[in-house]
């Protein structure tokens, strides 16, 4: 009789533990934020262009660029370092690490408009601003926190027991409260913190100091929340990482995720921040590339809105389909060269990051902290895409055809779409 109150004691407990409700709201939360700052730090290119950039002769495009590539490089540089932090700290601490690292990322940025008046530097018979490499030091750091905070958010939601959810459902779900946070940032630079002038640095001081605020507050109030382990066994014990003794970059699917991200991240930022760079180009006013802007992001808040409830549909499906339909839309916007074609791959978009990062961490069981460590390595693919797109642009003196990179990134996520998903590990 003992035996058996005991045995209903441990399975009761159990089943608390496999109820992650409450820890995956805090993540929901936490990835606003990072949505939200992500865009932002994008949508600084073109009013820092023309604030920090107006003497830098022939590389306008690729400095402006380079904001949100020193940003998007801090996720390989702080993935396999923010997975060892899970395995050895806890997921708790990484997350806090991962705010204070935030907070220091937006002081940094806040500090180049301080010193905007330091003296310029000769850069290819251009003059750039000292205080421009200080904010693009800010844009790395802020990246480096935002991967830290991504190597626990992403498993998390997607190995968490939810009642009534899948994988990639709830990344959907989460997908959806990110985008909201991407949908209002263009908006918050272009009408609140560059809004009714000409763009001057000194007007980010205020707002940046203020979202410095706002972190700091949400890491007091996660240091004292109770933040369980989804990925510890049945037991409620957690995997020595030292047992783990198989390469990581065995796992094929995995490996052709990573790439996938990579691609997918690209792709997605290009079309976000590069869309403006264009418009801008070619004369489009600011309110109206401000508007592409937001319905491109908000495009991806309504995709994920309805992904949540395509817990039915496998995965690979869904990528299937979105990545052939986006790839029609650029090939589309090229051949018309109508930029608002490009507006709606953001719909397409929506649902890739849940469906490939479900795709890629599947059965990978006790490794699944490692590979999401991984997988935040593919999202350089938002630093170094985009990049190259603005170097193209002031190397063929456009962006028409420079959206062809685009093109190919949707192309390799239809491939894995088809195969390249596929493991051995059933």
């Amino acid at each position: 009789m003992n035996e058996t109150i005991e045995k209903s004691v441990v399975k009761d407990t159990q089943t608390k533990q496999k109820n992650h409700t409450g820890p995956f709201l805090i993540m929901v939360g936490l990835m606003f934020v990072v949505g939200f700052l992500t865009v932002v730090n994008q949508q600084f290119q073109a009013p820092l262009q023309e604030a920090f950039l107006s003497k830098s002769g022939d590389l306008k495009n690729t400095l402006a660029t380079f904001i949100t590539f020193a940003f998007f490089m801090g996720y390989p540089s702080m993935g396999n370092i923010a997975s060892n932090w899970v395995d050895n700290s806890g997921h708790k601490s990484t997350l806090i690490r991962g705010l204070i690292m935030l907070i220091a990322a937006l002081g940094i940025e806040a500090l180049s408009a301080q010193f905007a008046d330091l003296p310029s530097v000769t850069l290819m018979g251009g003059e750039v601003p000292q205080a421009f490499f200080i904010f693009l030091l800010g844009s790395y750091v802020l990246g480096c926190s935002m991967a830290v905070l991504q190597t626990v958010i992403n498993p998390f939601i997607a190995v968490c027991e939810v009642p009534g959810t899948s994988s990639v459902t709830r990344l959907s779900i989460a997908g959806t409260i990110n985008s909201i946070g991407t949908t209002v940032a263009p908006f918050f630079v272009a009408g609140i913190i560059f809004g009714g002038a000409a763009p001057e640095v000194a007007q980010i001081l205020l707002p940046l100091s203020i979202l410095m605020i706002v972190v700091a507050v949400v890491a007091g109030v996660l240091k004292n929340i109770e933040l369980p382990n989804p990925m510890a066994s049945d037991s409620g014990e957690e995997v020595d990482p030292a047992t783990l003794t198989k390469s990581i970059w065995s796992f094929k699917h995995l490996a052709l995720g990573v790439v996938a991200i990579f691609v997918y991240v690209g792709a997605e930022v290009a079309v976000g921040s590069n869309i403006v760079m264009h418009a801008k180009q070619i004369g489009i006013d600011k309110d109206t590339y401000a508007l592409m802007a937001t319905l491109y992001w908000g495009s991806m808040l309504v995709g994920r809105l309805c992904g949540s409830f395509l817990s039915k549909i496998p995965g690979h499906t869904q990528l299937l389909v979105t990545s052939g339909v986006a790839l029609l839309l650029v090939v589309a916007a090229m051949v018309t060269q109508q930029l608002w074609l490009l507006v709606g791959v953001g719909l397409m978009h929506s649902i890739m990051w849940g469906a490939i990062f479900s795709l890629a961490i599947d059965k990978l069981g006790p490794y699944t902290s490692k590979g999401s460590g991984a997988l935040m390595i593919g999202v350089a693919g938002g630093a170094i895409l985009p990049w190259v797109q603005g170097v193209t642009a002031d190397a063929i003196g456009g962006w028409d055809m420079t959206w062809i990179i685009v093109a190919l990134c949707e192309a390799f996520l239809l491939f894995y779409a088809v195969s390249g998903y596929k493991h051995d590990l059933d």
